[in-house]
């Protein structure tokens, strides 16, 4: 079962991105007069397809090989190499026949019109499933940040105040936990009045994607409570109790569990002062430690609340704008993804994902929150990848044109039916190599 629902995610998902693609291509060349001969959902290698109906001039289907869709736009060389449709003379509704700028938009459709659909869907999750979120001004006049294990190994310290990300400054919290800072950034910090700057190493996020995102640094949206008092200790005689807020510890702010982990060792033997929440109420305890710095308790280890801290709520116009701009950072962090793959600093069999892969991503749970979200994420780099200067890809296309609108020269066919058939080869050698590779990397892991 749990193989027949990723699968299920990946076809749902796939259909819509080649659907949407597909529709760019259709819409700009019927907007110009060219005639689009097939609109196929999936492939119909050697004629099979499991459905077609045919309206006005152009053939609508699902084939049997689902690794993409087409349209078959007349007189333009594509993956059919139909050599003898572009023997004829050229006629008034082809391809061919038009200028090299309406050519150009017509291969621009698709990627177009991912980018749109990833704007659309980041913008939705924004506005209709997330809500809201920390603004980093509301978290600066809260207490600042928490610094988790990795945030302390990069300098960062509990209570600073995070001012700018490579010296621009943002609204959003959650930026600071996203590629935009994870590939690598300058984080200026205000700490007890001076600023300082704070480098976060380009191959960090692979540090962090090994971990929790909390192990980097949070708002203090935490609360550390009591989880148990054990009986018959220090804690236990001064009256602390279970779900009892640990608040200050000698009137140093306390947010997470780990700050009394680390903080109680040094008050070995002592009387120390904790300031504890119960129902609203400030209450203070001098309370005895052991030789190991123990009073006898056991705080709760995770992010259980919001520290009292308020949310921002996105209107239309934030999700869209937020939308927006995590739609393109998807694009950037791509960019810089595969420029890393480029220099060696990433390897192929570890970055590349095939269809069992992305399949893996969506998960074996129907979650529609997760797969709107790998979804959005994958219209925009389904956008990037076919922007690729690459021959058989739109970004190979749009090459070309630009060269036949600078130069006024127009490629012959012999050279563009070539070129096809050399990205062709590129991309099935690429298709083929991350498909192995997905299936390795699933036996490996096990």
């Amino acid at each position: 079962m749990d193989v027949l629902i990723m699968a299920a995610q990946l076809i749902c998902g796939l259909s819509i991105l080649v659907t949407v693609h597909e529709l760019g291509h259709f819409w700009a060349a019927r907007a110009f007069g060219i005639k689009v001969e097939k609109f196929y959902l999936f492939f119909d290698a050697w004629n099979v397809k499991l459905f077609s109906f045919k309206k006005g001039d152009t053939e609508y289907g699902i084939g049997w090989l689902p690794l993409g869709g087409y349209v078959k736009i007349a007189g333009m060389i594509d993956e059919s190499m139909d050599k003898e449709a572009m023997a004829l003379p050229p006629q008034p509704w082809e391809f061919r026949s038009k200028p090299a700028w309406q050519r150009l938009i017509v291969m621009l459709g698709g990627v177009t019109m991912n980018v749109i659909l990833g704007i659309i869907i980041f913008t939705c999750l924004l506005f209709f499933a997330k809500k809201d979120y920390y603004s980093i001004q509301t978290v600066n006049k809260h207490q600042g940040i928490v610094a988790n294990k990795y945030g302390k190994e990069l300098g960062f310290e509990t209570g600073d105040k995070i001012l700018s990300i490579d010296g621009k400054s943002f609204e959003r919290f959650e930026d600071l936990i996203s590629t935009r800072v994870l590939f690598g950034a300058t984080v200026e910090i205000e700490r007890n009045g001076v600023l300082k700057n704070i480098v976060v190493p380009g191959n960090f996020y692979k540090t962090l994607g090994k971990s929790d995102k909390w192990d980097f640094i949070a708002p203090d949206t935490t609360k550390c409570v009591i989880a148990e008092v054990l009986p018959a200790k220090n804690a236990a005689k001064a009256g602390l109790k279970k779900d009892d807020e640990i608040v200050a510890i000698n009137d140093m702010p306390i947010y997470t569990s780990q700050q009394v982990v680390e903080t109680m060792p040094n008050y070995k033997s002592q009387n120390v002062k904790f300031t504890i929440k119960r129902d609203n109420q400030i209450l203070q305890k001098i309370i005895a430690t052991d030789t190991a710095g123990k009073i006898g308790i056991a705080p709760y280890t995770d992010i259980i609340a919001d520290g009292g801290i308020e949310k921002t709520k996105y209107s239309f116009f934030t999700a869209f704008t937020y939308g927006m701009s995590d739609a393109f950072q998807a694009i950037t962090s791509n960019i810089k993804g595969l420029g890393k793959l480029i220099k060696g600093e990433e390897k192929a069999k570890d970055s590349l994902q095939g269809p069992v892969g992305i399949a893996v991503i969506y998960g074996a749970h129907w979650d529609w929150l997760k797969f709107w979200t790998i979804t959005g994420l994958l219209s925009m780099v389904l956008a990037l990848m076919n922007i690729l200067p690459i021959p058989a890809l739109d970004g190979g296309h749009v090459v070309f044109l630009l060269f036949e609108a600078i130069t006024n020269r127009k490629l012959s066919d012999k050279f563009m039916e070539r070129a096809q058939m050399v990205g062709m080869v590129i991309l099935l050698s690429l298709m083929a190599y991350s498909l192995f590779n997905d299936i390795l990397r699933q036996f490996t892991k096990s």
